[in-house]
């Protein structure tokens, strides 16, 4: 395979960790008991997502950039909201 289709498969795989945490976060009922096994959860799959998209962004060239971009920025946004849910979590304990 060449660096194109490559990059675009890597692209298209770094949506799957965000697809993942969110059927997983609405789908699944869990005691608040928990919520510190999705975070982690969250977490890898999130840096995992942020990976690929990074990788895929280095082997696609111009026209597939896009999918790497969007994949990135997702990733990036379930990370931020597990950081806020981490901080959510910290807060409430004390």
């Amino acid at each position: 395979m060449d660096k194109r289709r490559v990059g675009i498969v890597l692209g298209f795989t770094s949506l799957v960790p965000v697809i993942i945490s969110i059927i997983d976060f609405y789908v699944r009922k869990r005691p608040i008991s928990e919520v510190y096994w999705d975070i982690t959860i969250y977490t890898v799959l999130s840096i995992i997502g942020i990976a690929l998209a990074i990788c895929s962004w280095v082997l696609a060239k111009r026209r597939t950039l896009i999918i790497g971009i969007i994949g990135l920025l997702a990733n990036v946004f379930v990370l931020a909201c597990t950081f806020l849910l981490l901080l959510a979590m910290g807060i409430s304990e004390k």
